[in-house]
């Protein structure tokens, strides 16, 4: 049975159809492994929720085959603004927003990369991510960035970031859980440059950290509860149907049900909530990445039911599901 089979295997209609929704955080690409461009965007954002706009973030698509290596990322986001604009004309969900990479560690230097980006968006560039996921395990695999451990903490990188702050760009940082305290240090010293941590914070479930959930959340909600204390940073709800985290939804014999889903992570998305506020917290859906877990429509689902559940009010789940990240990426209503 191929992935889309699965999936399909369990429908849904949407619990609030009318909720409106921004999706912070998706990808576009079209590789040699498979194909996720506005066509396939478009049927997930409008498969059941009302998805209005949405925020690309880099994944190495696009990026230009010649020139200077540092400048080939500005390839992608040429590439993505010609999606957005498609998206405009299209029906459904606009990409209102595109998020690059720029290498920081290039210092002050990196302006040519974040001016090259700001013109070839078409006024729809907001920022980079910079992953620097890493773990010393052989079991877990490096961002694609290849990072180098303890990158946050390089004088380099931190001119880069500063920079990036400078020209009124924002950060996403994508780490795993060990690495957060590292952010907390970035952000204590350096809080000019608007952030947002990606993906609940990394929280890993295999290799050494496999069956060990609660020795993870004692290394990261600690570090969450600090970094909370930094009012520019905001967090992402989401990334929750990777395999990386240890719950095996992609493991299932049936996909599983938007309820399932949110009994697997209510206790953490309400911890994020909780510790944050809702004005600066954004459910994101991280997909294609995430459809190894579940569908588009039962991960919203999801977060619906967990909102139920939390009693959150009107306003809260309005900044939760659109608020924050329309505030936070400065997109235009």
């Amino acid at each position: 049975m191929n992935k889309f089979d699965w999936l399909a295997g369990t429908m849904e209609e949407a619990i609030n159809a009318d909720e409106e929704i921004v999706d912070p955080h998706h990808h576009l690409w079209d590789f040699p492994t498979g194909t996720y461009l506005l066509p396939e965007l478009h049927e997930d954002t409008g498969s059941g929720h009302n998805v209005v706009q949405t925020v690309f973030v880099e994944c190495g698509a696009g990026y230009r085959s010649d020139g200077p290596e540092y400048l080939r990322p500005v390839g992608e986001i040429e590439f993505v603004a010609q999606q957005a604009e498609l998206s405009k004309s299209s029906g459904g969900a606009e990409i209102a927003g595109i998020v690059g990479f720029a290498d920081l560690s290039r210092g002050s230097a990196v302006e040519e990369v974040l001016a090259a980006q700001d013109a070839a968006g078409r006024g729809k560039f907001k920022g980079i991510r910079h992953a620097t996921a890493w773990d010393a395990s052989e079991d877990i695999r490096e961002s694609h960035t290849k990072p180098r451990p303890g990158l946050l903490g390089e004088k380099s990188f931190r001119e880069g970031f500063v920079k990036l702050g400078d020209m009124g760009f924002s950060f996403d940082a994508w780490m795993f859980h060990p690495q957060v305290e590292e952010l907390v240090r970035l952000v204590n010293d350096v809080p000019s440059t608007p952030v947002v941590l990606d993906h609940l914070g990394g929280p890993l479930g295999i290799g050494p950290y496999a069956g060990s959930k609660a020795e993870v959340r004692e290394t990261l909600r600690p570090a969450l509860e600090d970094l909370a204390q930094h009012d520019h940073v905001m967090v992402k709800v989401g990334g929750i149907g990777m395999s990386i985290y240890g719950m095996g939804l992609n493991r299932l014999p049936e996909a599983p049900t938007s309820e399932y889903v949110a009994s697997l992570w209510s206790d953490d998305i309400r911890h994020c909530v909780d510790t944050f506020g809702p004005s600066r917290c954004m459910f994101e859906s991280n997909f294609p990445v995430d459809r190894q877990g579940c569908s588009y429509t039962v991960l919203f689902n999801a977060f619906q039911l967990i909102a139920d559940e939390a009693g959150w009010t009107k306003s809260e789940r309005a900044e939760l599901f659109s608020g924050a990240a329309r505030r936070f990426y400065r997109l235009d209503r």
